[in-house]
């Protein structure tokens, strides 16, 4: 076990895919991602294939799509423990390693109630749902857990978290409210760090106060004037719809509705600006912890996200929608063995459910038959290899006023289709269908028989803002019907394979 390589799997929240400096962002500064990127491979063509947080986490874990693992904020389920030790941490500690989980969790595991995922982690120091900006302050008692950290803001509290598992400090340890055990020498280690920033739930909630970082209270708002609005942003006039009303009618939750306003947008995005420099420093001193510890020469780091987000692109916000700005992700796979690839981009069409497979494969440990990604170790390797020509993408959430719609991207075309909501839409947010049974009717039809209310299909090579809807254009029928064939192949496919959820 001494010569299996460690694992550092760091996730941001809400982070969209150009938002790196090494994807060539004009006014953002991530020296450490960037570093980290020079030295591994830097996937530019990276997506999630579920732009929402819990089912997007899911697929990170499980290898699979939603259509298979069968768990979203609608669909009132939680994978069962039986499922989650089929993840890849979980297949990891059943080999061997020791596991670690530092930050936000929004990856639901139910036991009758218990906190499932406390227990099985041999080291937990994080919590569920939203973190805030100052994570000590969540309510109701949940903040007393990061009570030990000397710093009050998320990326740096949750930095000492992940530094104390790589490096052990006696003083931190003490100070514990609960238990936070010493890392063994002679296990190899899996250490889950989950932030959720740039998140707007943490974001928003940003003060400025005398005791922050001066980069929370000054960052980036020198160029807050140099942010350029989106190319396909659309003056907020309630006229002009992305999308028919009987699809969506963009009522959507108060959350988003700084996207409306230019001041209010490029506040938000200097703030998430900020918050990604603080994640880039937090790299930097993880890297430079492993240095110190002998261990940097043996220890693989992840860095990605659960999904993008909309600032205003066709007058929209938040997520969902499976739009660029919300599948696009960033990616950075970093192996320090002699074998792996130096400075590397790649524009192979990778997703998220390809991460779990990845990392069970770069450990030497086998891929079971229900993960469906594909292992990029050989990519990683810098041996030739061939991902997928297309890639299917879903969102199967059904509240918040949000359609029901799945798709497929297929070399330069990317072809979505829209199904009837599950809400009221005369009373906005009233659900017509609550269950699991309702979730599951749905997701079974969808990959069945049921019929679009609409559809939507963009040629991404001449128009990469999707600004122009091809399905009426009698010159692209050939296309349109062969996607359509191939979506409904791969909703079928996807969906042969039985989730393992428990009711939530």
């Amino acid at each position: 076990m001494a010569k299996k390589p460690n694992i550092i799997y760091v996730l941001g929240d809400d982070q969209r895919g150009e938002l790196l400096g090494c994807m060539g962002h004009p006014l953002l500064k991530t020296p450490q991602l960037d570093q980290l990127a020079a030295e591994g491979t830097l996937f530019t063509n990276a997506r999630c294939t579920s732009p929402l947080c819990m089912p997007s986490r899911v697929c990170h874990y499980t290898g699979q799509w939603e259509r298979a693992h069968g768990v979203n904020f609608n669909s009132q389920s939680a994978l069962s423990p039986e499922a989650w030790e089929k993840t890849f941490p979980g297949l990891l500690k059943k080999a061997g390693y020791w596991t670690a989980w530092i930050g936000k969790n929004h990856v639901p595991v139910d036991l009758a109630g218990t906190s499932y995922m406390e227990d099985w982690f041999d080291c937990w120091w994080g919590n569920h749902n939203h973190s805030g900006f100052y994570p000590k302050e969540l309510p109701n008692g949940r903040g007393d857990l990061y009570a030990a950290a000397t710093a009050d803001t998320q990326a740096e509290v949750f930095a000492e978290g992940a530094l104390n598992v790589i490096k052990p400090d006696d003083a931190f340890i003490k100070r514990c409210s609960t238990h936070f055990p010493k890392r063994p020498d002679d296990q190899p280690f899996c250490l889950c760090v989950t932030f959720n920033l740039p998140h707007g739930a943490s974001t928003s909630t940003m003060q400025l106060r005398p005791s922050d970082d001066e980069l929370y209270k000054s960052g980036y708002r020198d160029t807050i004037n140099d942010i350029d609005l989106p190319a396909s942003y659309e003056a907020w006039q309630g006229a002009d719809y992305k999308l028919p009303l009987e699809v969506w009618d963009h009522v959507w939750i108060a959350d988003y509705d700084y996207v409306k306003r230019p001041h209010d947008l490029r506040e938000r995005i200097v703030r998430q600006y900020q918050v990604i420099t603080g994640i880039d420093r937090f790299i930097g001193k993880l890297r430079q912890a492993l240095t110190e510890t002998g261990e940097a020469d043996n220890t693989i780091i992840v860095f990605s996200t659960d999904h993008g987000l909309l600032f205003g692109e066709h007058g929209l916000g938040g997520k969902a929608l499976l739009y660029e700005p919300a599948l696009h992700i960033p990616l950075i796979v970093y192996d320090p063995r002699p074998h792996a690839a130096r400075g590397q981009r790649s524009d192979a069409l990778v997703a998220v459910p390809d991460l779990a497979p990845t990392m069970l494969d770069l450990c030497d440990e086998p891929i079971p038959d229900f993960m469906q990604g594909v292992s990029l170790k050989p990519l990683l390797q810098n041996k030739p290899q061939h991902i997928r020509d297309e890639l299917f993408i879903e969102n199967l959430f059904d509240a918040q006023n949000y359609p029901r719609c799945d798709g497929i991207i297929h070399e330069n075309y990317k072809y979505i289709r829209y199904f009837p909501r599950s809400e009221d839409p005369q009373q906005t947010g009233k659900r017509l269908r609550t269950t699991l049974d309702d979730y599951t009717t749905c997701r079974a039809s969808m990959s069945q028989d049921e019929q679009p209310i609409y559809e939507e299909l963009y040629n991404q090579k001449n128009d990469p803002h999707e600004q122009q809807n091809l399905v009426d254009h009698q010159e692209y029928r050939v296309i349109l019907n062969d996607l359509r064939q191939r979506c409904q192949q791969q909703a079928a496919s996807l969906h042969q394979i039985p989730s393992s959820t428990v009711p939530r």
